[in-house]
């Protein structure tokens, strides 16, 4: 399973590469060929499950979203590692990382990345600076091919549309600029929008609430397991 701490992590499998943020981790089955890396520098776990522990787990690579408990459960792992565990507190602990993992909700919505050094470049261009304006034809011109061949490229490598890319790239840069503490009017000037209305808009469209609401969410998820974990 691999999961960033801090900062974004690009995962290559089968293929195909998707971007994750500290939101998210992605479980990767036994003996599925990947690649690890980082767009501007990440602190990541990985934990390694043996078979018969993780039988219940899926089959295939799954994204799915991390919970504050796991992220939690996570950290303690890896600083409890290689220690004597005479009271079987680390014990505890993997199975309680086992079952979350069992419980965690898996995510359709993901940012693929693309393969290619010309489409790599433009979209990490973008992801450091989500509100630069350029179209794609000035972006093609910059990589030296036509309009057409950017498009019918982007496609070909990222399953998706130029257009729809920048799109979901907004959203997760919305979700880390809203996590790290920026405001909405803020948060809509880093990704360019032209008003904090819009932002507010494009962000129900693609998530069903508010940027508000889903920060009063995430909150909410926090405050309960900080109360569960009070009253045990």
């Amino acid at each position: 399973m691999v999961y960033a701490i801090s900062g974004v992590l690009t995962v290559g499998i089968e293929g195909r590469s998707l971007v994750i943020s500290p939101e998210q981790a992605v479980w990767l089955p036994t003996g599925l060929l990947h690649r690890v890396g980082s767009l501007f520098g990440a602190e990541f776990r990985s934990l390694w499950i043996a078979n018969e522990a993780g039988h219940s787990l899926p089959g295939s690579p799954t994204l799915f979203a991390v919970s504050p408990l796991l992220r939690a459960l996570i950290v303690e792992a890896t600083t409890i590692e290689g220690c004597d565990d005479p009271d079987g507190y680390r014990t505890r602990i993997t199975d309680l990382i086992l079952d979350q993992l069992r419980r965690a909700r898996p995510l359709e919505s993901t940012l693929p990345w693309p393969r290619g050094a010309a489409l790599s470049a433009l979209c990490e261009a973008l992801y450091a600076d989500p509100a630069d304006q350029r179209r794609p034809g000035e972006w093609g011109k910059q990589l030296g091919m036509s309009e057409r061949t950017l498009a019918r490229r982007f496609e070909a490598e990222v399953g998706m549309s130029f257009r729809s890319w920048r799109r979901r790239l907004r959203l997760f840069k919305a979700i880390e600029f809203l996590g790290g503490g920026l405001g909405v009017t803020r948060t809509a000037m880093e990704l360019g929008y032209g008003s904090t209305s819009a932002f507010i808009y494009a962000f129900r469209m693609e998530v069903g609430c508010s940027p508000q609401s889903y920060m009063r969410g995430q909150l909410a998820d926090e405050d309960g397991i900080g109360a569960h974990a009070s009253g045990s």
